[in-house]
């Protein structure tokens, strides 16, 4: 039974609230028993504190990727806004989540492989309402580079000052030499065209029909983009992959065919051999597809934030990557159905 904080609150809101729209959309006390196991006191606290209830703790960080809100701001939001508590379902007479507590239970959530786990879970719901996402035919792939939230900086610092060093130290250069890289250590330069970048690349693909994010893969930004079909795609339901020409390599044309895959994915002239004329149309018909993934960037970079990373590690960056995804797939979902 809510409380009379809460019913007020429902009352000043309304139901034409985006947040409201969101916990009417899919089943979210479903989720609650693929988060058992979190706490290893949940069943008995042996007399430690209590945890915060599970689903609302990860409805919680939810809103933060939503938002792109820092934990700190994410803490201060759960404060002050009547949205965020409702939707959440936290009630200040209850007490609420501090950020250590929200930042402990995001990284949690990522070494136990939530993070994937519940957003094939939402995607589930999604397709039961009538949403083609991964039994979509045709996939939709590529790949965008992400800059690091860390700096990209190289710092040679010395152990100890070297001019009180006697002159016949027969200590080593490498003892007195300490090399510091960027705090990010999975993060790499990249360079495309004239510019130079320091992150990741994130990998996605979407079904080709309504766009909606199926599989996320993230690696450090130089990798080859080509290498990396197969464990992009390897949980996908789609029988056509559309893809550009970083794709189209020998390997991925052999593994296509034995899988029983249509190959999509743009011609790609050798050197010295220009695309013939029939090569050229097949370019431009599978090209008309590839807008959809383009259009999925352009929202998690625009409307999620997700040009930057905010964490640090490719673990963390692929949580990221995937409760963006989670959000991308909710609120594409808001626009096409109607919740009342």
């Amino acid at each position: 039974m809510d409380s009379f904080f809460l019913t007020d609150a429902k009352i000043r809101v309304g139901d034409n609230n985006q947040l409201m729209k969101l916990a009417k959309l899919i089943d979210w006390s479903g989720l609650k028993c693929h988060l058992k196991g979190f706490h290893k006191n949940e069943i008995n606290s042996q007399g430690g504190q209590v945890g915060y209830d599970l689903l609302k703790m990860f409805k919680a960080i939810l809103l933060g990727q939503w938002h792109n809100l820092s934990d700190p701001q994410l803490e201060q939001s759960l404060r002050v806004r009547l949205d965020f508590m409702l939707f959440t379902g936290f009630d200040v007479d209850e007490g609420l989540p501090d950020e250590t507590t929200l930042c402990r239970f995001r990284n949690k959530l990522i070494n136990l492989g939530l993070d994937k786990k519940l957003f094939k879970v939402i995607n589930a719901q999604l397709e039961n309402l009538g949403l083609s996402i991964q039994s979509s035919k045709g996939a939709v792939i590529d790949a965008t580079i992400v800059e690091s939230a860390a700096r990209p900086r190289r710092v040679i610092e010395l152990n100890e000052d070297r001019q009180e060093q006697p002159e016949d130290s027969s200590r080593s250069t490498d003892e007195e030499v300490v090399l510091q890289e960027s705090v990010d250590p999975d993060a790499k330069w990249l360079k495309k065209g004239k510019e130079c970048y320091f992150g990741f690349k994130g990998f996605i693909s979407t079904s080709e029909g309504e766009g909606f994010i199926q599989e996320i893969h993230v690696t450090p930004a130089n990798s080859y983009e080509g290498h990396e079909l197969e464990t992009l795609t390897s949980g996908l339901e789609s029988t056509v992959y559309y893809a550009d020409k970083a794709y189209a390599i020998q390997a991925n044309a052999d593994r296509l065919k034995e899988r029983g895959i249509k190959n999509r994915i743009l011609k790609k002239a050798a050197r010295h051999k220009e695309l013939s004329f029939w090569q050229k149309q097949f370019n431009k018909l599978a090209s008309k597809r590839r807008y959809i993934v383009e259009q999925a960037f352009g929202t998690l970079k625009r409307r999620f934030g997700m040009q930057r990373t905010s964490y640090l590690g490719i673990a963390k960056v692929t949580g990221q990557f995937y409760m963006k995804a989670t959000c991308f797939n909710l609120l594409k979902a808001i626009n096409r159905l109607e919740i009342s």
